[in-house]
């Protein structure tokens, strides 16, 4: 060995990965915006510390798969955005997804949750057609406004179906816990979705167990033809034991290999690309919640990587 090449030794791309289009089929790429938040901010930071978190994952071969995303993959870096205005930055945002969709199928570094709307309209109109979705998180999403302003991190799930981008049959939503109005809490469920709340799933970890999730979300996507498949992780799905930084952390959540069992088992779906948001890493601790974001999306590209061979 002639380079002691240690995993705190950060290098910029995610995993270490090259960081410029170097026509790799997989990306990487930070969106640093948190202004829509409604309790903690401090996600602007997360994909530079998930970036670093990915370090410790060395060679990236996944013990499950088998695979490695390295050679396979590349970081874009970040996206530059306003920073106190929501709408030209989601407009900002799409115009550059849009770029990027027809080069690379790409992980998305968030920033708060309501970067996610933006990416669903840029993906609505690469493909022509509405998404299902697989969503991860500890809020539903779907109140109709945010606090009195009329979108926000809290609102994009109930925009995403309001404007037609996602197949609301063919929208499922995992995790789910928080308080809220019964309407919106139950929104998805009443326009056709399914949602799997957190106490459902409590004391599920294994494919065995998880099972009846599982087949419900292969049932509804091949109800629904097959549609692209766009999944978003809000890393508040997971109890606060497990990601503590998050601005807005819910007890009672899912725990890390809850998480990482459906990934791993929904390999059969078309997948067309995720994010995972609202790491808030100035209120983390140990880098739990960094890592775990890492991990996820690691465990995503390897899950991709597989399935194609």
């Amino acid at each position: 060995m002639s380079d002691y090449d240690f995993a705190y030794l950060h290098k910029p791309g995610f995993l270490g990965a090259p960081m410029q289009d170097a026509g790799k089929p997989y990306a990487v790429v930070g969106i640093p915006f948190d202004s829509a938040v409604t309790n903690r901010p401090g996600a602007r930071f997360a994909p530079r510390a998930i970036r670093a978190a990915s370090q410790m994952l060395c060679d990236g071969i996944h013990p499950h798969f088998d695979v490695s995303p390295l050679g396979q993959l590349t970081d874009l870096g970040d996206i530059a955005l306003p920073n106190t205005a929501l709408a030209p930055a989601r407009e900002r945002l799409q115009a550059a997804v849009e770029a990027m969709l027809g080069r690379h199928h790409c992980c998305w570094l968030g920033g708060d949750h309501s970067v996610t709307l933006a990416i669903l309209r840029a993906y609505r109109k690469h493909y022509g057609r509405p998404l299902a979705l697989v969503h991860f998180d500890a809020h539903c999403d779907t109140w109709v406004d945010h606090f009195g302003e009329p979108s926000g991190h809290g609102t994009w799930t109930y925009e995403a179906i309001q404007e037609g981008l996602v197949v609301p049959e063919a929208t499922v939503q995992i995790g789910i816990r928080s308080a809220g109005a019964k309407d919106a809490r139950e929104y998805v469920n009443s326009v056709g979705g399914r949602v799997f709340g957190a106490r459902e799933l409590r004391g599920l970890s294994s494919p065995a167990q998880l099972a009846p999730l599982l087949d419900e979300i292969r049932r509804r996507i091949d109800g629904a033809g097959r549609p692209p498949v766009y999944l978003t992780l809000d890393i508040d799905c997971l109890d606060p034991a497990f990601a503590p930084g998050t601005g807005t952390p819910e007890p009672g959540g899912l725990d890390t290999n809850q998480v990482l069992t459906i990934l791993e088992e929904l390999g059969d779906l078309p997948f067309v690309g995720m994010d995972c948001v609202e790491v808030a890493p100035p209120f983390d601790h140990a880098e739990l919640t960094s890592n775990a974001a890492a991990v996820f999306v690691w465990t995503y590209l390897c899950q991709r990587i597989a399935s194609t061979r």
